[in-house]
């Protein structure tokens, strides 16, 4: 029986899948191959890219009039700027992936003999020009992993291509793939001792287009999620799809990884005749974000580069874009990361789920010593009704803040974010194993809203906290708007109970700073906290 896949490309034998090739525009590139281009394809890790090449070697070969190979260079990115050593990885790449989609030793039986000579100086290039004019049908190569490859050993990968392109296509490929997770545009060939940029695209002034693979669209996830329902009779409710959709914005990996997590690891569901809901969703969400999967492991390793904390910093403070000090390459960078998208309205976080990972990551540690400070989350509970006790959790977090917020703000790594970032710390702290947390935050926004769900006997409760802070802006004005963003926020979500923390960054005293008031806004009460 298939199942939903998280590791390596899918196999149809295997994988509930959509078909790789359905999620391009599969005439537009045998277009670019027919007339000797060379060009890219691109998206962020774990999307599909292996698997689209490898479809598309097999529909190449399988028509006959090329020879296709896909050749994942990966191997090279061990040598780091060692020339040398990395060619002679990757002309082993060449021959065994030669052997595997084309059963051809030529690359392999070529390589020793390069080898054997000792000079792997332009030995690529040789190795495909070669090759090309071993057999009358043109060769077509797709790169995998490109810009695994730094420094040196980029930059030469690059300039053979660029000098063997006008002997295409009988002394060199007709066509070149290059694929990666960044658009060769963005390229910046770094070294590995000083990351200094070496030179920019211009190494590869050939290309002829640049692709990018996106991800599922709402259509795609129930096509996917209906395979298992055929396969098995389990069904998935109609507003599952929906909420799948909402977390991960189609992103493919999340969207396998969430219905694998339930179909697959939580026991319950392996009765098939139970159906799935949207709280075996919800949990699934919450075990791969505590177990740091691999996706997720590698999405937080990125947030400590300088570039993307750049990127990142000002949309989780929600600042005015005007004052954002990164530059458009870091703003690129994060973008064929994964990690953001564009909207009308600004720069966002790509997706729910990574809204949630990214504050939970960089507050780690924090959210763990404060379990050694804070009271258990007992102490919050209603005993009658089993439903935190808000006000006493945010007065007590607010005196916590008034005494400790230099000492911990500085723990973190974004630091310009301390105070939004140690709320949700501390909230983290007590809500976990009873209720989630939901955040929304952006680039232009001016603020930070959090969704508290906490299940109780009765059911959900939902309380709303919106977060501003005070920066060169009047404490009216700033409560002002505040207020009528919480207001319209409790009416979307459909919380009963609403928040709003002020934080202050001025000299002013803390007696002055920490206070505590109500206000109605169109019928609703606001607790207003100021700190």
């Amino acid at each position: 029986m298939r199942f939903f896949n998280t590791e390596g490309p899918v196999k149809e034998d295997l994988h509930y899948t959509l078909p790789p090739l359905d999620r391009i525009d599969l005439q537009q590139v045998l277009s670019l191959i027919d007339s000797q281009r060379y060009f890219l394809l691109h998206a962020p890790r774990q999307t599909g890219k292996t698997s689209l090449l490898w479809a598309l070697v097999q529909h190449l070969n399988r028509e006959g009039r090329y020879r296709a190979v896909c050749v994942n260079v990966e191997a090279g990115q061990a040598h780091r700027e060692d020339v040398g050593a990395a060619s002679r990885a990757i002309l082993r790449a060449f021959g065994d992936d030669a052997i595997f989609h084309l059963a051809d030793q030529f690359p392999r039986q070529r390589a020793r003999e390069m080898f054997a000579e000792g000079d792997l100086a332009g030995a690529i290039g040789t190795l495909l020009s070669d090759w090309s004019g071993h057999d009358t049908r043109p060769l077509v190569v797709l790169l995998d992993e490109v810009d695994a490859l730094i420094g040196d050993t980029l930059l030469s990968l690059l300039r053979q291509l660029r000098a063997g392109y006008p002997k295409r296509p009988s002394r060199f490929p007709q066509s070149v793939l290059l694929c990666g997770v960044r658009d060769i545009q963005d390229y910046r060939i770094r070294s590995s001792r000083e990351n200094a940029v070496i030179t920019g695209g211009s190494a590869f002034n050939i290309k002829a287009e640049s692709l990018r693979l996106g991800d599922f669209t709402a259509a795609d996830i129930r096509t996917l999620y209906m395979q298992h329902t055929a396969e098995t009779g389990q069904v998935f409710e109609e507003a599952v799809l929906d909420r799948v959709w909402e977390l991960t914005q189609g992103q493919p990996w999340l969207v396998n990884a969430l219905a694998h997590e339930v179909t697959s690891r939580m026991q319950e569901y392996a009765d098939r005749g139970r159906p799935i809901t949207m709280d075996a969703i919800d949990e699934a969400k919450e075990r791969l974000i505590v177990r740091k999967v691999t996706h997720i492991d590698q999405l937080g390793d990125k947030l400590q580069e300088a570039r993307v904390r750049r990127v990142v910093q000002p949309i989780l403070e929600g600042s005015d874009p005007s004052q954002v000090a990164a530059s458009s390459d870091d703003v690129s960078y994060t973008i064929d990361l994964g990690l953001i998208r564009k909207t009308p309205s600004g720069l966002i976080i790509a997706n729910p789920i990574y809204r949630e990972v990214i504050p939970r990551y960089l507050t780690e540690v924090a959210t763990i010593n404060l379990g050694a400070v804070l009271p258990a989350t007992a102490w919050y509970v209603d005993p009658a009704s089993g439903q935190l006790d808000m006000e006493k959790l945010l007065e007590n977090f607010q005196q916590f803040f008034r005494e400790n917020s230099e000492h911990w703000e500085g723990r973190f790594d974004y630091q310009e974010s301390g105070p939004q970032l140690l709320l949700q710390a501390f909230l983290q702290r007590i809500i976990n194993g009873g209720g989630y947390i939901e955040r929304e935050y952006g680039l232009g926004r001016m603020r930070t809203d959090l969704l508290i769900r906490w299940k109780h006997p009765a059911g959900e409760q939902r309380a709303v906290i919106e977060v501003k802070v005070s920066r060169g802006v009047t404490t009216e004005k700033l409560l002002n708007q505040g207020l009528a963003q919480t207001a319209e926020y409790l009416d979307r979500v459909g919380a009963a109970e609403g928040h709003l923390i002020i934080f202050e960054r001025s000299s002013r005293t803390w007696d002055e700073k920490v206070y505590r008031n109500s206000h109605e806004v169109n019928g609703r009460i606001i607790r207003v906290w100021g700190m």
